[in-house]
């Protein structure tokens, strides 16, 4: 039984369990969730932008890139904020656990932002892979809130800690011990107010026990050993998801939620025809799409858009989940149809789907978007009649815009 405890109490008081380490790995932390959180920032206004923004539509990959960034940090952030939790894993357990009002302030702002940080990126993870039914809340605005309860309570948690994290922010020279102190060859020494009390005898006891104890190039290593796991780590969940997002890595996609070059036309689908409830509506032969400025409106059957001046396009379809792929689109433009029904160069439009019951059904896009000679309504994919799947007969695409935004199955445009 001494045996087992001298043991747990020696890995308790790793090499790797130090201010050192923490700062090491709070810092990679704490710019990753940054990260994650300015990409979040993006998406979010480009969903749902204040009336003064406008956001830029060059280049085309922008959210393609910004957003694959903010999935493959987000899933970086397992393996550190793990690894930072067995760092201070023994300073979470005090005595007294409050000394005074900054102590509280430091505990207070790390048990929040750990609580915080592991529920934002397991359902950020979940949301990858649009397992939406597994939590009884609003992914969307919950996902919102906790991003700034996470950057909130990192920030109050590192004023409170800075003077530590400005101490052992630069490499400093090795030495023999850091968590305890070592004799000569023999059993580590207590600390001399070890012996006090009940606890301070029980640990005096354990540490009777002989043994052969690190040496400062053990402690080396052993800390060399960590920080490797946590590279490893966090390089190999880059390596078999990022895939998803950038198509350099997607032969190495093994666990990522979406393959590129799969489904239809080669390019994946989130949301099915089926599960948007309009196959009939969208095969309806007298489908019609309605583009109205004020009381000037004008109806388009497919074949009058094919009819229309048709340009190709090579742009991204770039998904919140992280996923995307480049694709060829051919459609008339949305600027063309604008001037048709007169409106002017600063207006914003309203795209409606024949979806329903969807908080993604109802799309609007600023002048930026509408104007752009990118912008189609596109009517063909890769080359194929746009699949059902896909938006069938119409649908929008534009550049450096969220798949979300990018309507299918559209029925209206409307000036607003």
């Amino acid at each position: 039984m001494q045996r087992l405890l001298h043991d747990m109490r020696r890995s308790l008081a790793s090499p790797s369990r130090t201010p050192r380490m923490a700062t090491v790995l709070g810092r990679l932390l704490g710019l990753a969730f940054v990260v994650c959180f300015a990409t979040g920032l993006y998406s979010h206004f480009l969903q749902d932008p204040l009336p003064w923004m406008h956001f830029a539509t060059r280049p085309t990959w922008l959210y393609q890139v910004s957003q694959g960034i903010h999935i493959t940090a987000g899933i970086v952030c397992f393996p550190l904020i793990l690894g930072k939790l067995y760092v201070v894993f023994p300073e979470l357990f005090q005595s007294p656990p409050v000394r005074s009002f900054p102590h509280f302030l430091e505990r207070a702002s790390i048990a929040l932002f750990v609580a915080a940080s592991l529920v934002q990126i397991t359902i950020g993870l979940l949301n990858t892979f649009q397992l939406y039914a597994l939590f009884p809340f609003p992914f969307r605005q919950t996902h919102w809130a906790l991003s700034f309860v996470v950057i909130g309570s990192l920030a109050i948690h590192i004023g409170v800690k800075l003077p530590v994290i400005a101490k052992h922010w630069r490499k400093k020279p090795e030495r023999v011990a850091r968590q305890l102190t070592f004799s000569t060859g023999g059993a580590p020494k207590a600390p001399a107010t070890a012996t006090r009390g009940v606890t301070g005898r029980v640990f005096a006891w354990i540490d009777q026990t002989p043994g052969q104890h690190p040496s400062p190039a053990d402690a080396r290593t052993s800390r060399r050993g960590f920080l490797a796991t946590i590279a490893v780590a966090s390089a190999a969940l880059v390596a078999l998801t990022a895939g998803q997002s950038f198509r350099v890595l997607d032969f190495a996609n093994a666990f990522g939620p979406r393959k590129m070059g799969t489904g239809p036309s080669g390019v994946p689908i989130n949301r099915t025809a089926e599960a948007a409830d309009v196959l009939t509506t969208a095969n309806a032969a007298n489908w019609t799409l309605t583009v109205t400025n004020g009381d000037r409106s004008m109806l388009f059957s497919r074949d009058d858009l094919l009819a229309m001046q048709q340009y190709t396009v090579r742009l991204p379809i770039a998904c919140v989940e992280g996923w995307s792929q480049w694709a060829t689109w051919r459609g008339p433009r949305m600027r063309d149809l604008a001037d048709l029904v007169g409106a002017g160069p600063d207006v914003y439009f309203r795209a409606t789907s024949l979806e329903q019951d969807s908080i993604y059904a109802v799309m609007e896009m600023g002048p930026e978007f509408v104007r752009d000679e990118l912008t189609l309504v596109a009517l063909e994919l890769n080359g194929d009649v746009l699949d059902i799947d896909h938006g069938y007969p119409a649908r929008m695409i534009a550049p450096a815009r969220p798949g979300v935004l990018q309507t299918k199955w559209l029925s209206s445009l409307e000036v607003i």
